[in-house]
């Protein structure tokens, strides 16, 4: 949401002169007629309008004065009105200010009347404030057809116009443009750059943006905007690092730049340091904006800091910052994400104006603390009020109806994302598999994997862990062998589904293939996995190895205590069962009473009236 107001200004050419009273006074006495037939016109087609409805923030009431004294009847016989017209057209200066501070594409129009039918030739410098103007009114065919018909052109009439195609989102014709630019071999400026490196971010060309920042120091060129930038490419291509060299050589960033790496550290999994360079920010004497606060808010959700917060609610409430909707929503995503879901809804029920991601935040926060009811009646509210559900908000509400295995309620959604041609989305199918999958409805979810296009870990692994979990270890197994045919890597979860679909098997052979398989990968060090393959090697009666994996886990933590408790007990060595639960207390990690309870069942002492805590049970006397 940020980062691309970082990389593009709203125009590239914004212009914002104080005006001259006596060029006022001398517009005040001239007279033109009113030119109003657009056929005349060539510049201004009606193919091609992005917005038309726009109006710009930028429109002077004083400039709008003197565009409607220029509409006025002009007496063609008057050589005085020709003298005036002439003096008028020829402070260029002059037209390029009323043009950028024109309120409305019809103030333009006249404008550009007055320049075709009083001046000879329009000068490079008008032209190209026309074509920047009506790129910020989206009139982007009309720009394009007064850039074709330039008998002159330098790089800002080429930095307008692609501008105005980046812009609008128009990366295909921008592409085309910038390769079109690249041939003639022009110089570039530095809002070139800004705008190529906005492309380059945008499309995660790394290369492109790697090519343009070596131009930029090879040029020389230095400036806030154009280091921000710099900045907010890297942090778009997720090469943090490569953002944190620039940023340390900015001499003074600004509020923006400080923004942008907040934004990337926030977005990329580094909420702590988002947090410290907040409170750095307002070291070097800088105050946070509504988009910096946002950033902090989805760093605090993230890293689950409450306190801190807590503390930029109160600031908002205070009028520290201006309370809107997209702080709103963050502040209900905060609270949701840190499971204080009652604050998350006073929020939301206090905001005058909601948006469907402040919905769709609320939803999945009841879905992921384990509302389900909840998600799914605020998702029907949301559908009476006809507001628009994203590819989130159905994530959400199919999380929700799994948790209940609410099957009608995920059929209707389903039949919701199929009437809107959204099956394709990767994340939507991999739901819907996982959906059918907790509902036992294994045959429903075979064929929505089968139907994606595009088939990721995530949607493969929901399958296995859905055939694992309701008795079908064959099935999961298999599409374990699919996946890998299909050139997808594992992840940590995918492993632990199938070394558990292995150990209801009693299948050493796979399992051993399995753990061969992730001795290769990072995934060993997971403590998941790792209790996973303890559980598995004990299952098959293979305690050594179990063993070995325990002891070289760099992390343990309940479940994988217990896996290895449980395995010496099931297989008749509850003397070293009881030696690791004082181990384990020992390490600060409490004992349940379903691990006494399966050590003590295995050692012929279990009593059903037992009342003590594990703790009691363990305490040396």
């Amino acid at each position: 949401m940020f980062s691309s107001a970082v990389c593009l200004p709203t125009t590239i050419l914004q212009i914002h002169p104080s005006y001259s009273s006596n060029n006022t006074n001398r517009l005040k006495t001239h007279k033109c007629k009113s030119y109003t037939d657009d056929k005349k016109l060539p510049c201004f087609s009606a193919r091609y309008d992005i917005s038309a409805n726009t109006e710009s923030p930028l429109g002077c009431s004083r400039d709008s004065e003197i565009v409607t004294q220029l509409e006025v009847s002009y007496d063609e016989t008057s050589s005085s009105s020709d003298a005036s017209v002439n003096n008028f057209v020829a402070d260029s200066s002059l037209l390029g200010r009323l043009l950028q501070s024109s309120s409305s594409v019809k103030e333009v129009k006249i404008l550009h009347a007055i320049i075709l039918k009083c001046m000879r030739s329009s000068t490079i410098f008008i032209e190209n404030n026309l074509i920047s103007v009506l790129v910020k009114f989206g009139r982007l065919d009309d720009a394009r057809n007064l850039f074709d018909h330039m008998p002159e052109r330098n790089v800002v009439s080429w930095t307008a116009m692609l501008n105005g195609y980046i812009r609008f989102g128009l990366d295909n014709e921008a592409m085309d443009f910038f390769g079109e630019f690249v041939r003639r071999g022009l110089q570039w400026n530095s809002k070139t750059y800004v705008c190529v490196l906005s492309m380059a971010g945008r499309n995660c060309d790394f290369e492109l943006g790697k090519q343009v920042h070596a131009g930029i120091i090879k040029g020389g060129y230095s400036n806030l905007i154009l280091d921000s930038s710099v900045v907010s490419f890297y942090a778009q291509c997720g090469d943090l690092e490569g953002a944190f060299r620039v940023f340390d050589v900015i001499k003074r960033p600004d509020v923006v730049c400080w923004t942008t790496m907040i934004t990337a550290c926030s977005q990329h999994g580094r909420g702590k340091e988002a947090l410290l360079m907040f409170l750095q920010l307002f070291s070097d004497g800088f105050d946070a904006n509504e988009f910096t606060v946002c950033s902090i808010l989805n760093a605090c959700g993230e890293e689950r800091e409450l306190m801190f917060g807590k503390q930029l609610h109160a600031a908002i409430i205070k009028n520290r910052f201006r309370m809107d909707v997209f702080i709103g929503t963050s502040l209900v995503d905060m609270y949701a994400k840190c499971s204080e879901i009652d604050d998350a809804r006073t929020v939301f029920d206090g905001m005058g104006k909601r948006n469907t991601v402040t919905w769709t935040s609320i939803i999945a926060g009841y879905a992921r603390n384990g509302h389900a009811e909840e998600a799914i009646r605020l998702f029907r509210i949301m559908k009476r009020r006809k507001i628009f559900a994203n590819n989130l908000t159905m994530v959400s509400i199919l999380r929700a109806c799994g948790l209940l295995r609410a099957l009608p309620t995920g059929k209707e959604v389903h039949a919701q994302i199929i009437k809107s041609d959204l099956q394709d989305n990767i994340y939507l199918g991999s739901a819907l598999v996982w959906l059918y999958c907790k509902c036992s409805e294994n045959s429903a979810a075979h064929k929505v994997l089968q139907d994606m296009p595009i088939r990721d870990v995530v949607s493969w692994t929901a399958m296995i862990s859905g055939c694992a979990h309701v008795g079908h270890e064959y099935e999961a197994l298999e599409y374990l062998r699919e996946m890998l045919g299909e050139g997808v890597s594992p992840n940590p979860f995918t492993y632990s589904s199938a070394l558990k679909a292995c150990a209801k098997l009693e299948d050493i052979e796979r399992g051993k293939l399995i753990h061969s398989s992730v001795s290769k990968t990072p995934a060993l060090s997971n403590v998941f996995v790792g209790s996973a393959l303890i559980n598995m090697y004990a299952k098959c009666g293979h305690i050594p190895e179990a063993i070995q994996i325990f002891d070289n886990m760099p992390e343990r933590n309940l479940v994988s205590w217990k896996a290895m408790i449980v395995a010496y007990a099931k297989n008749g060595l509850c003397g070293e069962a009881l030696k690791l639960m004082y181990r384990m207390q020992g390490e600060g990690i409490e004992v349940d009473d379903y691990t006494l309870a399966t050590v003590l069942t295995a050692r012929g002492e279990f009593k059903e009236n037992m009342k003590s805590k594990s703790k009691y049970f363990l305490s040396p006397k």
